[in-house]
């Protein structure tokens, strides 16, 4: 075997490494808001907009990132004791087609962001709409676009199903951990942080405490690895003999560096002074998103993330043996954002940047409305029991005014209000227990006289 077939493969592991890292974090970036009011649409656009496609993404706080290791642990294991003890013929039979499933969908969608980010067209868009008791269900919007991307990734999903093809294990792969890399965001440096540490001890105890780990890899045979044969031609006709990577060692310290380019973005939107609830600073140029800033974190924790995957390399070729890449990842990609941070004296500023998802936004502003919608009530309620309090009329014992009378609108309320203010003597100072006494009417002209109290009531007593 030439050295330079097993080199060939080291570059071919780490472009592929690369690409999903750097491709995922710019699209991890979210469209700006501002002021500016977009043309309406209608709930059922009649074209795709690339813009206006914003997918749900899933935070990771700190809580989150100290259970990494535990969930990843339990997992790890729970797949040795499988592959221990079952056919693990038919365990990976299982696992190829539920990843062939995901596989399916994550080809498919990254296919169509590829070709739409590419040619920028605007496609026929075609909904699918459930609807129960007036409220949607299920609602799918697509367009012819997909229908091809996912009739291709059906075809070559069964193609891997049969042969078990590296190239489309490659693919899947690589679409894995591009979707994970958007869609997953950590809330934090710190909960990042967490997350790098938490790892770098769960890697370092499972390769080299215990033979789970590699035998897992081993025995596990499904697309969540990156591989590349070290020579395309091997001799004899023998086997190909791969070098792989992990797509853990791919999506976690993705998804940190995508973390880096936002908080390089919120810093230079910092600057520029951007709001969200206003008009577009003059420095983007009317862009909401394609806007061009400096990225020093990003490419500095990047350039870690490539010293640190070719020291894994490095360590691999020399002593011939599986290493766990976070072991070297982890500590280059959490001290390049230290000492970027460091040398730029915006240490304070880091580990004060804190994102919130859509989902928590739109969440805390329910919260708010219900709050207001609460306290509405309870000031109704109140001003309806205000109203029912029985008072003393010139005529006897006033009967209570219905809620529905004084509740039809609020300027019928006021103005019932101050006729009653007007004709209605002060409640009397009794206790709630006591019967109200009415007052003797006075002798005007015309006057009524209120009905008699029943039941033997108190007597009024004129003034003379």
């Amino acid at each position: 075997m030439s050295e330079t077939g097993v080199f060939a493969a080291y570059a071919a592991i780490g472009s592929m490494a690369i690409a999903p890292i750097y491709f995922g974090s710019f699209s991890s970036l979210d469209r700006l808001k501002s002021s500016h009011k977009k043309r309406e649409q209608n709930e059922f656009a009649e074209y795709s907009d690339s813009e206006d496609e914003e997918e749900e993404s899933e935070a990771v706080s700190a809580e989150d990132a100290y259970m990494f290791p535990v969930y990843g642990s339990l997992a790890l294991f729970s797949l040795y004791m499988i592959f221990k003890y079952l056919n693990k013929e038919w365990v990976n039979l299982l696992l190829s087609g539920y990843f062939a499933l995901l596989g399916v969908a994550a080809l498919t969608q990254v296919t169509v962001r590829t070709v739409k980010g590419i040619s920028g067209i605007k496609l026929p868009l075609y909904h699918l709409h459930l609807v129960h008791h007036t409220k949607t269900a299920f609602h799918l919007k697509f367009t012819n676009l997909h229908l091809v991307s996912l009739a291709v990734s059906a075809v070559a999903t069964a193609y891997y199903l049969w042969s078990k093809n590296w190239i489309i294990s490659n693919l899947f792969g690589l679409a894995f951990s591009f979707s994970a890399i958007t869609l997953i965001r950590l809330d934090s440096f710190r909960s990042g942080m967490i997350m790098l540490g938490g790892l770098f001890l769960y890697d370092i105890f499972w390769v080299f405490g215990t033979e789970v780990m590699v035998s897992v890899a081993k025995n596990f045979d499904a697309p969540i690895k990156v591989v590349f044969p070290k020579t395309l031609f091997p001799e004899d006709g023998g086997k190909l003999q791969f070098t792989m990577l992990g797509l853990g060692d791919i999506v976690v310290p993705g998804i940190f560096l995508a973390l880096c380019l936002r908080f390089d973005r919120h810093q230079y939107l910092t600057r520029i002074g951007y709001q969200p609830d206003k008009s577009l600073p003059k420095a983007l140029g009317g862009q909401h998103r394609g806007f061009g800033f400096p990225t020093p974190y990003f490419y500095s924790c990047l350039a870690a993330y490539v010293g640190g995957l070719a020291t894994t390399i490095s360590v691999m070729h020399v002593f011939k043996a599986a290493q766990p890449a976070l072991l070297y990842l982890s500590p280059a990609c959490t001290f390049a954002v230290l000492l970027t941070a460091y040398a730029r004296g915006e240490v304070k500023e880091a580990f004060a940047y804190t994102e919130i998802t859509d989902e928590e936004g739109e969440s805390a502003k329910g919260n708010g409305k219900d709050k207001k919608k609460d306290d509405s009530a309870a000031l109704g309620v109140h001003r309806y029991n205000l109203r029912k309090q029985p008072t003393a009329s010139s005529g006897g014992i006033m009967t209570p005014t219905s809620a529905g009378e004084l509740a039809d609108d609020e300027q019928e309320g006021v103005r019932t209000r101050k006729v009653l203010d007007e004709k209605v003597s002060p409640i009397s100072d009794r206790s709630d227990t006591e019967s109200l006494v009415p007052n003797t009417p006075s002798k005007s002209k015309g006057a009524k006289r209120g009905p008699k109290p029943k039941n033997g009531g108190a007597k009024s007593k004129s003034k003379k």
